[in-house]
């Protein structure tokens, strides 16, 4: 029995360790993220006590724990109060610290009670799911019995797997390097191509953007394994997808705004600002540098990032690129000044007390014809034909 039940090879047991945490992952994401934390989807019961055993084996978390603490980051996103953002504490101790920055929040039990609610609050998560050591305890006995003594390798590969890329990565390197198609307002991106190891999540900023939606590609060319996980137990009837994002479609331009246009806009917000930062504020700026000196063409470069960033992830170099950048530009001005009226549309949107969001897009597209800017009346003009397209997942 040195070798266990199976006898497997050296690339035998590579395989077998890579397919056990790929559950793990995949528990994670579908089931903690999508379907507990956010409400994406819903599971089949069997499929979810299925997730839940599997987690209790192989990592030991609490589920209540484990959307506690994501819901409160998306709340307290770059903040003091967010349980892990690299913004606030450092690359490194997010990446190398993320299971310690784990288990103090969890310990906060005003964290658990304010955002733990809705999660599974039965016999087993009471009496059996709580003891976290006896999980991982079991985890380490079948795996000394299937794979004999190299069992406490593939044991010990288990137990750093999610604290690594799940605690350290995606919320580590996750909010500090990678590419973002969204500049929502907060430091996410996108870490691909790591989606087989860490099932889906690496596309971070798409799910900051859209953190409701059961799918996190956005491009064609991103590949959301997770994604293809939900959609093969949905056709088994395990599964059923509540959201997706609403993407709009373009139709014929309207001569004005409606409901309907407004409610396009609204819910993608953050692609309508991207598609504003690739097809006015970049273009612009471009032009700007062809017919500037040599001073100013070098800082347009150096605030192209700040261009089109939020404003609060701006830092004193960014400020100060863009402040020298617009300065030497009227035109570049004059657009950056339509991006940020167009975003504090949707910020005061929830605001009972303000103007009807409508009525202010409504005339912030009239002048935006007006101001004789051919990039900002293309887009004003394709702004109005924004429509939306059903929900249902494609």
């Amino acid at each position: 029995m040195i070798n266990g039940l199976f006898d497997l090879s050296f690339w035998g047991l590579v395989g077998a360790t890579l397919l056990l945490t790929h559950l793990t992952i995949i528990s994670v994401t579908v089931f903690l993220h999508r379907h507990q934390a956010h409400r994406a989807l819903t599971l089949h019961p069997l499929m979810s006590h299925l997730f839940r055993l599997w987690l209790w084996l192989t990592t030991g978390m609490r589920t209540k724990e484990w959307v506690a603490i994501h819901r409160k980051h998306h709340v307290k996103c770059e903040t003091a109060e967010d349980p892990h953002s690299p913004q606030v504490l450092g690359l490194k101790k997010v990446l190398w610290q993320g299971a310690e920055l784990y288990r103090q929040e969890a310990a906060v039990s005003e964290t658990l009670d304010k955002y733990g609610k809705g999660t599974p609050d039965d016999w087993l998560e009471r009496r059996v799911y709580r003891h976290s050591f006896a999980g991982i305890g079991v985890m380490l006995l079948a795996d000394l019995l299937m794979f004999g003594l190299a069992g406490i390798t593939v044991w010990a590969i288990q137990m750093v797997w999610i604290p690594f890329w799940a605690a350290g990565v995606i919320n580590g390197v996750g909010h500090y390097w990678g590419y973002r198609n969204y500049e929502c307002p907060d430091a996410a991106t996108n870490i691909a191509p790591w989606g087989i190891l860490i099932g889906g999540e690496e596309l971070h900023n798409n799910h900051h953007a859209y953190p409701n939606s059961a799918k996190l590609s956005s491009k064609w060319w991103e590949f959301d394994i997770g994604w293809l996980y939900i959609r093969l137990m949905q056709t088994l009837g395990l599964a059923r997808v509540k959201k997706v994002a609403r993407l709009p479609q373009l139709g014929q331009p309207k001569a004005a705004l409606d409901m309907d246009t407004l409610r396009a806009v609204l819910s993608n917000r953050f692609q309508v600002m991207a598609r504003y930062s690739r097809e006015v504020i970049l273009p612009v700026c471009r032009m700007e540098a062809e017919n500037s000196c040599a001073t100013s063409r070098a800082w347009l470069k150096r605030a192209r990032k700040a261009l089109v960033r939020h404003e609060v992830l701006l830092d004193s170099r960014d400020q100060q690129a863009l402040s020298r950048a617009l300065s030497n530009s009227e035109q570049l001005q004059l657009v950056y000044s339509f991006k940020q009226r167009l975003q504090r549309i949707w910020e005061r949107s929830g605001d009972s007390r303000q103007a009807s969001p409508l009525a202010d897009l409504q005339e912030w597209c009239r002048q935006a014809d007006a101001a004789g800017v051919a990039m900002l009346e293309t887009f004003a003009r394709r702004l109005r034909s924004y429509t939306l397209e059903s929900s249902t997942a494609r």
